[in-house]
């Protein structure tokens, strides 16, 4: 739970007078914090994530994509406070406000919802930024987590090697960069009803390639609700942006390989967010399916025994 003293901060940052009167962990029962405040005789939720003295880059990150999401108006929490030191909150800390909604996802997706995700990435990417200090050149989804090397611990698939080796092929796509999210998949997202309220954690964000937010949009689309899903969210964002996307199988081969080689360790994810139907056999078939399809498009399909 978090600290009397951390609470203090989080009322202070609020105002009015505000009183903390409930506290919830949104993850396991641990942290990020959904604190409920009482101020002037009404209800204020916010949220409040923590990190450790030496792991205060992602709050950092998160704290500058939040500043710039607000300035474009784009569909995300509004920052509240920050204290990235700790000096006062007694750790590093980010405040934000609380979206009024749910992040279930369904187990059958209309093609309306995932024009309207396709359609969000597009509103990012609308936002032009050069890199800086907390918000940095990106050449992947999730950048600080090494996804190769984790595969040599926890072993791997020839269709994985495979792909891995064509990617490591060719050269990283450069067009002209833009503001990404770098974690965007169907979890972090809320909604009301068919109304997308926002978009959720952001500490992977920076500046790179739309398709680094399109790959994932699109590789978790097919993983969760079958391959045409996919086709979806890419029209959706060609709808908004009036063009065609560039190097769709490229960053298609760079999301599936952010997955785990063997996706029954994903269940417990699926579950949290209203997912238990789905099987170990459906998600490794369907994130298959997806990378053979990407790697189709560069005529390099493996043989599998």
């Amino acid at each position: 739970m978090p600290t009397t003293g951390l609470l203090r901060w989080v009322a202070d940052a609020v105002g009015g007078g505000a009183t903390v009167v409930r506290v919830d962990g949104l993850r396991n029962g641990g942290a990020p914090w959904r604190v409920r405040l009482e101020r002037g005789g009404r209800v204020v939720d916010v949220v409040l994530r923590v990190g450790r003295r030496d792991g205060r880059g992602l709050l950092a990150t998160e704290a500058a994509a939040l500043t710039l999401a607000q300035q474009h108006g784009l569909a995300a929490p509004r920052l509240l406070d920050a204290d990235l030191d700790g000096a006062v909150a007694g750790c590093p800390a980010v405040l934000m406000t609380a979206l009024r909604g749910d992040s279930q996802i369904p187990a059958v997706a209309s093609p309306a919802r995932l024009r309207t995700l396709g359609a969000a990435a597009a509103a990012i990417h609308a936002v032009p930024v050069a890199p800086c200090r907390h918000l940095p050149a990106r050449e992947r989804p999730l950048a600080d987590v090494d996804f190769a090397a984790r595969r040599t611990v926890t072993g791997s698939s020839p269709l994985l090697d495979t792909a891995q080796r064509r990617l490591d092929e060719l050269p990283v796509p450069h067009h002209t960069s833009r503001f990404v999210h770098g974690d965007l998949w169907q979890g972090n997202t809320v909604w009301n009803g068919d109304t997308l309220v926002g978009l959720l954690d952001w500490d992977a964000a920076g500046v790179g390639q739309p398709g680094i937010d399109l790959g994932t949009l699109r590789n978790d689309a097919a993983i969760l609700f079958g391959p045409a899903a996919a086709d979806h969210i890419l029209h959706g964002w060609q709808q908004i942006t009036g063009r065609t996307a560039d190097d769709v199988p490229y960053w298609d081969i760079v999301a599936a390989l952010t997955t785990s080689t063997d996706m029954a360790r994903w269940l417990p994810v699926a579950r949290e967010h209203g997912r238990g139907d789905l099987g170990a056999i459906t998600l490794n078939r369907r994130r298959d399916d997806f990378l053979h399809a990407a790697l189709d498009q560069f005529g390099r399909t493996p043989t599998l025994p």
